[in-house]
């Protein structure tokens, strides 16, 4: 009786599919949301990389600097990155390097939004700048350095993946002036 009994439920396969499902379902699940983690961490690392270059773009253009004139190029720097949340996140910095009768580079001035839990690569104000290797500033040139942190924690997998700040750096040069001071 005991043996008729196993052999009827091993033959029985009106379960078969519930279980394959209830076994496929967590495995489409996690590669579906470490998808879109991917795909989120993608797009954050492009927006970051083009709100270096804008920022770094737009204070090139200017004729002269003021205060206000970075603070809202600094608010630029938010609206660039949107959809991404900003608050406490982010930190841009942007750098006024130039070199002066021969001498290395300094970094002429330097400001910053945001968190403040970095500093700048190139280096602090009144300091010689450090520069990509190859990269040199000339005789009474200089160079505006645009550098954006964010700091990225995980949408969905938290816990797994660790928060890690990602970083991204824009050099261009000024077109119309100098830009060594802030007026």
């Amino acid at each position: 009786m005991m043996f008729k009994l196993i052999g009827r439920l091993l033959r029985d396969s009106r379960g078969a599919v519930a279980v394959e499902l209830a076994m496929a379902v967590p495995i489409v699940a996690a590669l579906t949301l470490s998808g879109v983690e991917i795909a989120r961490f993608v797009m954050l690392n492009q927006k970051i990389e083009r709100a270096s270059v804008t920022v770094a773009d737009l204070t090139s253009q200017a004729e002269s600097l003021s205060e206000a004139d970075l603070s809202d190029l600094f608010q630029i720097s938010s609206q660039v990155l949107a959809p991404f949340e900003t608050d406490g996140r982010i930190q841009v910095i942007v750098s006024s390097a130039g070199a002066i009768s021969g001498n290395p580079a300094r970094v002429n001035w330097q400001r910053s939004f945001g968190t403040s839990a970095n500093s700048s690569t190139l280096g602090g104000q009144g300091a010689a700048a450090t520069l990509p290797t190859g990269f040199t500033i000339r005789d009474n040139e200089n160079v505006i350095v645009a550098e954006v942190y964010y700091g990225y924690v995980p949408l969905i997998v938290t816990g797994i993946i660790d928060p890690v700040t990602l970083y991204n750096v824009a050099y261009f040069r000024p077109r119309f002036s100098t830009l060594d001071t802030l007026e």
